[in-house]
């Protein structure tokens, strides 16, 4: 297997970006809708031709604009599966199965009753084998999507591109989904791609995660990186944390475009000066209705813009902050919530410890790994 390598430019979908995925690795690709996520995944698939870019597979080169190249779809053993498992309705489960590797080689390398049961064989793998004989009309969407996966890896793809797969299933399906394809992609050894938007998806199944906002890349690293610390605000936002944006000042602390200065523990490269980000946890929040006494070093007015019950908690989000960035939210008791009597449009001050506040460089909007 091989190492997959993007360059890409798509100007009418405001696409740039450059990256890598070992053999092996599954990288997760998270934004917001019309970020560019498909289009790359359409890209590195020879779906679309970028104004500018190459695709490059180990030694292969699929895409190269400058010097004229664009190796056909069907010849780039990329595995493309998406939402829509998109069997053929007409071929039994075996045969969609069969179909992949057939078309690769031209039928010419293997006999029928050997095309079979090396799809069988793959059927086994997902755990649908005795489906085999079924027509995808009498196949659940769970039951679909393992013969999907299936087909997929018959193909023996060097790059597996996954754009939402599990998106529409039921709790129980995707979780049964989400082991087969673990399994089957660590014996597959293909660089894998997975656009999503569970981070179930992303801490079962990837390695690195990469962030896209705007059609380029907000930030890149391992799950656990990102995750515990995103730098850029569609990562904060999916992560469930709180992201301020500013500048680090003489005292250390972080001054926001609003003129407030966050304090928190900073990481040890940042100086006066540096862009940096405050990140901190809804549940590191404190609800007030008028300013508390005292002196606490992290305290900003905001606008209720929603509130949202999650199980015996009360999530009190503020309106976006001036920058862009997700508004601030804040995780309160129900009782806490009932005693504030809060509702949209409510003038509140959200006050955090600087205790629970961490200060980090802000994310390098940077290629590669």
């Amino acid at each position: 297997m091989s190492e997959l390598q993007l360059r890409a430019v798509v100007a009418d979908r405001s696409l740039d970006v450059e990256f890598s995925v070992s053999a092996g690795e599954v990288l997760a690709v998270l934004g917001p809708n019309g970020a560019g996520k498909s289009t790359a995944l359409h890209v590195i698939a020879g779906l679309v031709r970028p104004d500018e870019g190459v695709v490059r597979l180990g030694d292969r080169v699929l895409t190269d604009t400058t010097a004229g190249v664009d190796v056909a779809t069907h010849e780039r053993r990329v595995g493309l599966l998406l939402q829509d498992p998109l069997l053929f309705p007409h071929m039994s489960v075996v045969a969609n199965v069969a179909f992949g590797p057939h078309s690769r080689r031209g039928g010419l390398r293997s006999s029928r009753a050997e095309q079979k049961r090396a799809a069988l064989g793959w059927l086994r793998e997902v755990d649908a084998e005795q489906f085999a004989d079924r027509k995808p009309r009498q196949l659940s969407g769970g039951q679909a999507q393992r013969v999907a996966i299936a087909r997929a890896l018959a193909a023996e793809p060097d790059v597996l591109l996954l754009d939402e797969p599990l998106t529409g299933l039921d709790v129980t399906a995707a979780a049964a989904i989400r082991g087969v394809l673990r399994t089957a992609v660590s014996r597959s050894g293909c660089a894998v791609i997975l656009i999503t938007h569970d981070l179930l998806d992303v801490f079962t199944l990837a390695d690195r995660v990469l962030v896209l906002e705007g059609g380029k890349i907000a930030e890149i690293g391992p799950v656990p990186d990102v995750l515990s610390a995103p730098r850029s605000h569609f990562g904060a936002r999916i992560a469930g944390v709180n992201l301020v944006n500013g500048t680090i000042g003489p005292n250390g602390s972080l001054r926001a475009s609003t003129g407030i200065d966050w304090h928190g523990s900073a990481a040890p490269e940042l100086a006066g000066g540096d862009a940096a980000i405050a990140v901190f946890g809804p549940t590191a929040v404190a609800v007030f209705r008028e300013r508390p006494h005292g002196s606490p070093r992290n305290c900003v007015e905001s606008t209720v813009a929603e509130l949202d019950i999650r199980g015996s908690a009360v999530l009190v989000r503020g309106l976006e902050q001036p920058d862009g960035a997700p508004g601030l939210a804040a995780e309160i008791t129900v009782d806490a919530a009932a005693e504030l009597q809060l509702a949209p449009g409510d003038l509140v001050w959200f006050v955090v410890k600087a205790a629970e506040v961490a200060l980090y460089p802000t994310a390098q909007r940077h290629p590669g790994r």
